[in-house]
């Protein structure tokens, strides 16, 4: 797979988001952090200007729109609250606002990652990262738990569990909790 070519849209630029997108930077992705809020743009900017140094810097971009991010990703990956009503209205803009190949990546301990998928056009192409976002301080060596449903398409999982192995974590495939106890 090659990764420069990969584009990873992360929408919101929280403590997250910025950690994310400057890891995946660093890993050489194209990356696109989004965040409706001007200031926490500019302070995102600012912050991976002084990380990242000139070198790596050309590999980020940044959008005030989900649509302007997620125009050419193939993850989108999406740092919002981890409540229902959030994570609904960000699964429907990326569902409408995304090319038919990006695939949906969202941190969440609370939800069913299989819930959220049925309320999109592409359930195949949502997935769950059941991890603590304050636990993801980007050290190396992390199990990121990957949740996936009986719809996931193998295509959406590899690429997922490829950006996390190109961070130097270990993506943990599981069946989402929701799934499970119906078996």
């Amino acid at each position: 797979m090659d990764y420069p070519s990969i584009t990873v849209a992360i929408i919101g630029a929280g403590p997250l988001g910025r950690r994310l997108a400057l890891h995946a930077a660093r890993a050489g992705f194209r990356v696109v952090l989004e965040d409706v809020m001007p200031s926490s743009l500019r302070h995102a900017e600012e912050s991976l200007r002084e990380a990242l140094g000139p070198d790596s810097m050309p590999l980020v971009s940044f959008a005030r729109t989900v649509e302007e991010a997620v125009r050419e990703a193939d993850l989108a990956i999406d740092c919002v609250p981890d409540e229902l009503e959030s994570k609904l209205e960000i699964f429907s803009l990326l569902d409408r606002m995304a090319p038919p190949r990006t695939v949906f990546a969202t941190p969440t301990t609370n939800l069913s990652i299989a819930d959220l998928a049925s309320c999109t056009y592409r359930p195949g192409a949502c997935i769950g990262l059941a991890l603590d976002a304050a636990k993801l301080a980007g050290e190396p060596g992390l199990q990121i738990p990957i949740r996936v449903t009986s719809k996931t398409k193998p295509e959406a999982q590899a690429l997922v569990c490829a950006f996390w192995q190109r961070l130097g974590h270990a993506p943990v495939v599981e069946l989402d909790s929701a799934e499970a106890m119906l078996r």
